[in-house]
């Protein structure tokens, strides 16, 4: 792979610019990489500042760029002392468009591992074609060897089917009837109600297409037969289940049908990787802003509502401290902790009963006028600013910078 240009050198086509937040709807449509850059940094100091811990070494992670696959690598690198290989789908800079944050998050992290001394190398492409498939199985045999964690952490809108060519699309709705809620609108503070309309069986199906376990198991598989699984090897996904005001957008929506799915593939995986002395989990994390949570209607006025209970409390988490935390737990020694149905249960701060408890006398209470009271809006856009690089108050938007970025 390519060395991150450190110095940042301008290529013809490229001329440095002030880069803003051009936000639509639940997507930045720009990123800054100095501010991607600073996410990263304070996400490594956050790692490197707490205590080291055990476990694995060599790692792929598969969706490696934002949110908890991004926290996966930083905390598997700086936490464990492992070397990586990642890979993404994610846009280069252009003449007339910035780099996607998960872009530039990679360089970020490849420049801060590679001078720590770690291997960190990174294949940016479609995870769910055999072409990619086949080039992380060779880049992971060159650069790593065998594997000891396998962290699958893929959200996408659309999967194509690797065999058949058949082009699966995921929907975001409820199952069995119509669903009426509250949501906001984050840009401009206004709670309302939203109307959702049930899914068809074919959205259902094309929903576990996507989001489901077919594709996890496909990358197992493939990593079995190039003999790249190592002795005690661990693979991991990640869900949600969350509170009952988001079940039937969420749990017991088209999402959840999907999760379903995954959460049973994580127990078919542990079977197959049984000559390995192996094991497949589903870690059930935190609600989170992340690019994927933005999207989902009724989530966004939860999560706002949750920030400011859960700070108020000193228990909340970002991406990277629950990370760290959930690898904390997944190499205590022994048995590893999990709910009655075989789950890693992170959210377990979330879900306790009183903050769960204050959840529900507020949102009986919530409109556009007492959002400021019972939520934390500002927090959440803050969150929401970061993850495309933007509102951290050491970065100088006002400044020139270019955006081409290399990995």
């Amino acid at each position: 792979m390519e060395e991150h240009n450190a110095d940042n050198e301008l290529r013809e086509g490229f001329l440095p610019m002030i880069i803003k937040p051009k936000v639509r709807g639940f997507i930045c449509t720009t990123a800054h990489p100095v501010g991607c850059e600073e996410h990263v940094k304070r996400q490594v100091e956050y790692v490197k500042g707490s205590k080291p811990l055990q476990g694995a070494k060599k790692v792929l992670v598969i969706g490696a760029s934002t949110g908890y696959g991004l926290a996966s690598r930083i905390a598997a690198t700086f936490g464990m002392g492992a070397d990586t290989v990642g890979l993404f789908f994610e846009r280069p800079a252009s003449d007339d468009r910035t780099a996607t944050a998960g872009w530039y998050n990679t360089a970020a992290f490849e420049k801060a591992a590679r001078e720590a001394g770690y291997v960190a190398e990174s294949l940016n492409g479609d995870a769910f074609s055999n072409e990619m498939k086949e080039a992380a199985i060779n880049l992971v045999r060159e650069k790593l060897g065998k594997v000891d964690l396998i962290v699958y952490s893929i959200a996408s809108p659309r999967r194509t089917d690797p065999v058949t060519g058949e082009t699966y699309n995921s929907v975001l709705k409820p199952v069995g009837q119509a669903y009426t809620n509250k949501t906001v609108n984050v840009t401009n503070g206004v709670v309302s109600d939203v109307t959702l309309e049930p899914a068809s069986e074919d959205e259902i199906a094309q929903t576990i297409k996507v989001m489901g376990g077919e594709d996890w198991t496909l990358w197992i598989e493939a990593l079995a037969q190039a003999d790249l699984l190592a002795e005690g090897v661990t693979t991991m996904a990640y869900s949600y289940i969350g509170p009952e005001v988001t079940h039937a957008i969420y749990r017991r929506g088209t999402i959840g049908r999907a999760k379903d799915h995954l959460e049973n593939t994580a127990k078919l995986l542990t079977e197959r990787l049984k000559p390995y002395q192996g094991q497949a989990f589903v870690s059930v994390n935190k609600a989170l802003v992340t690019q994927a949570s933005s999207a989902i209607p009724v989530v966004p006025l939860y999560i706002s509502m949750l920030y400011k209970i859960m700070k108020e409390k000193g228990t909340h988490e970002g991406c990277i401290e629950q990370l760290y935390r959930l690898y904390e737990r997944l190499y205590a020694g022994g048995p590893v902790q999990t709910d009655e149905a075989g789950l890693i249960r992170m959210d377990d701060w979330e879900m306790e009963k009183d903050v769960q408890a204050e959840i529900d006398q507020a949102w009986a209470k919530i409109s556009t006028e007492t959002l400021p009271e019972l939520g934390d809006l500002e927090g959440y856009r803050q969150e929401f600013l970061h993850l495309f690089g933007f509102g951290f108050d050491n970065v100088d938007y006002e400044a020139d910078v270019n955006p081409n970025v290399q990995l």
